[in-house]
């Protein structure tokens, strides 16, 4: 069963992900602050990482830093408000994360973001 970590501290949006990741089948954790994310991406080795940019403690620049020193291969998908965190999204996308998802976004959207990964 593939593992995805979800680290996000909106408890909407955190639903939203696991309504769909539950939906499918796969095994999840979470993690509410960028410092538990560091944490759990050790003990918890995800197939996925689903992260917010903005995060209490831990940015998710470093939680992507952080995820493809412990397993390169790992994807990233980034959530955001792109607007306001553009330039940050691009940081993102340079140290390694593989997809970004715009708040608010559409659960079918995740589930089909999602399956891309998990597809032999």
């Amino acid at each position: 069963m593939k593992k995805v970590l979800i680290i996000e501290d909106d408890k909407i949006i955190k639903g939203i992900i696991e309504f769909v990741l539950r939906n499918d089948g796969y095994n999840f954790e979470n993690a509410p602050d960028g410092l538990i994310g560091l944490e759990k991406i050790t003990s918890f080795q995800p197939d996925l990482v689903i992260t917010d940019i903005m995060l209490p403690y831990k940015s998710g620049l470093e939680i992507i830093m952080h995820a493809k020193t412990n397993n390169p291969k790992t994807p990233i998908i980034v959530i955001s408000s792109l607007g306001k965190e553009e330039s940050t999204v691009s940081k993102a996308l340079k140290l390694g994360a593989t997809d970004i998802l715009a708040k608010p976004f559409n659960p079918i959207e995740l589930k089909s973001k999602v399956r891309t990964f998990f597809t032999e």
